[in-house]
C-alpha cells in the first residue's frame, strides 16, 4: 500500500487522502467507505484486489481522517460526494472505474452510477439501498424509520460532535462493538479508528453528511434508474438498515442482483470477508 494525496477540482475542491495498492496497468477500482469507518475499512479488500491485478484506491473520503474537512454543511452534499468520485477517477487517468461503497460510501456510489453511468464500469454496493428506497422508507416505514432515529439525532447543533468526541470516542467504539458480530472489531482496530476519529475537525464534519442529506436537495436526473451492472451485498443482521429495501433496490436497476449474508450485520465486509471479496471480483 501507498499512501498520497490527490487534489479534487470538483464541485468543491478538495484534498482527499488516498491508499493505493495494485498495478497501475490494472483496471481502476475505487473503495468507499462509510460512517464512521475510513479507508482502514477496507482493510481486508485491498491486497486481495491489488493481488487479483486491479488497481485499488480506497480514499479517506473528504472530512474523514486525513483528507481536508470543508467547512460548512452544503459541502457534503450528496452530488459533491459523487463529484469527488469522478474527480478520482479523473485523476486515475482512467475513464471508468469499478465503484464500490459501504454504508454512506454505498450511497454515494448508488448516486454516482446514477448521474454518471458513462464513468462506472460495474457497481457494488454493501448493506444500503438505493437513495430513492432509502428516503421512502425512512419517512413511510415506521420500523425503519426508528432505526433510522440517529439521523433525526444528528441534525442537532454541537451535542451530537459532543457526545461523540467525549471519553475518547465512547460512544463510537459502542456503536462499532454492540453493532457487529462479536470479535469483529479488534482492539488494534480501535485504536486506529480513534486516531481518525479524533483528527482535528473530523468528527464535526463526518456528522455534517447526515445535515446535509436532509437540507440539500439533490440535482434532479432524467431518470433515478442504474443502468451499469449492480451487485448489492447485504448482511441480514443489520441494525440500522431493514433488508426490506435490498429487493427494491435491485428493481430499480436494468442490471442487478442481491447477495444475503444470513449470518452477517452491517460490517458484513469486515464479517464476511473472503466471500465479500470474490463477490466483488465477480465471482
Amino acid at each position: 500500500m501507498t499512501h498520497t494525496f490527490v487534489d479534487i477540482n470538483g464541485q468543491s475542491p478538495v484534498r482527499l487522502h488516498v491508499v493505493q495498492a495494485g498495478p497501475t496497468e490494472g483496471p481502476l477500482v475505487i473503495l468507499l467507505h462509510g460512517f464512521p469507518e475510513f479507508w482502514y475499512g477496507w482493510k481486508q479488500q485491498i491486497d486481495a484486489l491489488a493481488e487479483a491485478g486491479f488497481w485499488v484506491w480506497a480514499p479517506d473520503q473528504r472530512g474523514y481522517n486525513l483528507s481536508e474537512k470543508p467547512a460548512g454543511i452544503k459541502s457534503y452534499a450528496l452530488d459533491i460526494l459523487v463529484a469527488d468520485v469522478i474527480g478520482l477517477i479523473d485523476a486515475a487517468g482512467r475513464q471508468k472505474a469499478v465503484v464500490v461503497g459501504h454504508d454512506w460510501g454505498a450511497a454515494v456510489a448508488w448516486w454516482t452510477a446514477v448521474s454518471f453511468p458513462e464513468r462506472v464500469e460495474r457497481l457494488v454496493v454493501l448493506n444500503v439501498p438505493h437513495p430513492v428506497v432509502m428516503k421512502k422508507f425512512a419517512s413511510r416505514d415506521v420500523g425503519q424509520m426508528l432505526r433510522s432515529w440517529y439521523i433525526g439525532f444528528f441534525q442537532l447543533p454541537v451535542l451530537p460532535e459532543f457526545l461523540s468526541r467525549s471519553g475518547n470516542a465512547t460512544v463510537l467504539v459502542k456503536t462499532l462493538l454492540g453493532s457487529s458480530r462479536p470479535g469483529t472489531f479488534k482492539r488494534a482496530d480501535l485504536v486506529q479508528y480513534k486516531v481518525a476519529w479524533l483528527q482535528p475537525g473530523a468528527i464535526n464534519a463526518m456528522i455534517n453528511w447526515y445535515r446535509a442529506a436532509l437540507r440539500v436537495p439533490l440535482a434532479k436526473r432524467p431518470s433515478v434508474r442504474v443502468t451499469v451492472p449492480t451487485l448489492l451485498i447485504w448482511g441480514v443482521r443489520d441494525k440500522f438498515l431493514k433488508r426490506e429495501m435490498a429487493q427494491p433496490s435491485i428493481d430499480l436497476c436494468d442490471t442487478g442482483r442481491v447477495v444475503f449474508f444470513d449470518e452477517a450485520t452491517h460490517w458484513v465486509q469486515h464479517e464476511e470477508a473472503k466471500r465479500v471479496n470474490e463477490l466483488i471480483l465477480g465471482g
